[in-house]
């Protein structure tokens, strides 16, 4: 076989990213307080914030749209929706939402109280604050080899399961509404979770009577690791792995928005008649009828296609072996990164990168800063601002949309990293200026450490 990695389709539309200057790109950082949330999107060349929401979508779900029924009730859509996600998912109830984090607010605030604990390999920023929105306490419990950005090890997402019992037992059963597991663990590097450790996981939560429930958003990508690492799956396909993990669980809340292939869109399912009737009435308060959930018919139609098109073997592989490329061709040059390559992005290890900018400095925003100065590049920091003093490790997450860039992107991607790794040195730590009491990343302003000093004077 061939070695060099081709895009698995043809190009049917094209849309031209703008050229900027470097003295531009200072500007535009100064007006944006150092926060590339801040930035307009038309000064972005290669945007990877996130792979959330900015994929390109299919000539067969571009189809599918065109047949969206925008009923309020009872809308055909809704079936087609339902069943192609019980198809792999499994669960009884499906639930549609605008988004993940509408499911994630849904199920916590009727599984979870005041004191509640929510234990999970690691929260991602959304489901965090949700869980602590509502008063409860979001414990972080992955591996040790989890919080070793250089070492090597197959599935590094994977939830320490003797610290579960432990913090069973320390708190109680009763103070646990549910576990949950994210696959892949985005905040850890986008490493996925192997069967054996959902098999373990589920084991402690059946034994306890706690519900297991799945971050589903990469749940596709997490698949084709397992069957790419993992004994024993090397011959099923990823739907037949994704369809045996999703059974050690109870339920999922998943963003449509990544391996869903879609621009908008997520859902909840469970098993619970109950719950699930509670989840419905607080959907429709706050979402909308629950045969549409916040979407249009044919936001549904979208994610029924996408879904199962996230599954497919051509497609999961050239993408893992595309963010691969980049993760190896820049650790080759000595960058340091979250190894091994995760699946939707490489996180470049802020803290190793600039050893020189303590973590109160935020060496993630800084690097993420100078990424995009140096090539017009938009990355995201996984660290410090965004968790405060939760965060075990400041990284910059390089997230791939999906079906969007070329390999050219990628090379030049690299050509843009190795550079600013050459003058790593002369980067600078960064204060706040202000800060939202939630998810202070999205809207924080920053300044140069030392423009701050020249301030103080």
């Amino acid at each position: 076989m061939a070695k060099t990695i081709i895009e698995p389709f043809r190009i049917k539309s094209v849309e031209p990213i703008r050229w900027t200057t470097r003295q531009e790109r200072g500007q535009l950082l100064l007006s944006a307080h150092y926060n590339l949330f801040q930035l307009p999107a038309e000064d972005v060349l290669i945007d990877l914030l996130t792979d959330s929401g900015t994929g390109a979508m299919s000539t067969k779900q571009w189809a599918a749209i065109m047949v969206g029924d925008e009923s309020y009730a009872g809308s055909k859509s809704f079936d087609h929706f339902r069943d192609s996600i019980q198809d792999i998912f499994g669960y009884r109830h499906v639930i549609p939402t605008h988004q993940g984090r509408a499911a994630e607010r849904i199920l916590f605030s009727v599984m979870c109280k005041k004191d509640d604990v929510v234990p999970n390999n690691t929260h991602f920023d959304t489901t965090r604050a949700n869980v602590e929105f509502v008063g409860a306490e979001a414990v972080d419990l992955v591996i040790a080899e989890g919080k070793q950005p250089s070492l090597v090890h197959p599935f590094k997402g994977n939830m320490d399961v003797e610290a579960l019992e432990n913090l069973i037992q320390r708190v109680g059963r009763e103070r646990i509404p549910l576990v949950m597991i994210t696959v892949t663990n985005n905040s850890g590097g986008g490493q996925p979770v192997s069967m054996a450790n959902v098999r373990q996981v589920s084991a402690v939560c059946r034994r306890h009577r706690i519900p297991l429930y799945f971050d589903a958003c990469r749940f596709a990508e997490n698949a084709y690791f397992i069957k790419l690492r993992e004994p024993g799956y090397a011959l099923k396909s990823p739907k037949q792995i994704a369809r045996e993990m999703f059974a050690y669980g109870d339920g999922c809340t998943m963003s449509a928005k990544k391996d869903g292939l879609a621009n908008i869109g997520g859902f909840l399912c469970t098993n619970d008649d109950l719950l699930a009737q509670q989840e419905k009435n607080l959907l429709i308060l706050t979402e909308g009828y629950p045969t549409y959930g916040g979407l249009a018919g044919r936001d549904l139609e979208a994610i029924a296609v996408g879904v199962q098109e996230a599954l497919e073997e051509d497609y999961l592989r050239y993408r893992i072996a595309s963010t691969a490329y980049l993760g190896t061709h820049i650790a080759a040059q000595g960058v340091p990164i979250v190894q091994p390559p995760g699946g939707h992005a490489i996180y470049l290890d802020a803290r190793a990168f600039l050893p020189h900018i303590p973590p109160a400095q935020f060496p993630g925003v800084a690097l993420a800063a100078e990424l995009y100065l140096e090539g017009g590049i938009r990355s995201v920091e996984i660290g410090s601002l965004m968790f405060g003093g939760a965060a075990k490790m400041d990284l910059v997450r390089l997230a791939i949309p999906r079906r969007v860039y070329t390999q050219s992107h990628i090379d030049y991607v690299v050509e843009v990293i190795l550079e600013v790794w050459k003058k790593r040195d002369s980067i600078q730590g960064l204060k706040l200026t202000y800060e939202a009491p939630f998810l202070r990343h999205f809207t924080a302003r920053l300044e140069p450490v030392e423009q701050a000093v020249l301030h103080a004077v």
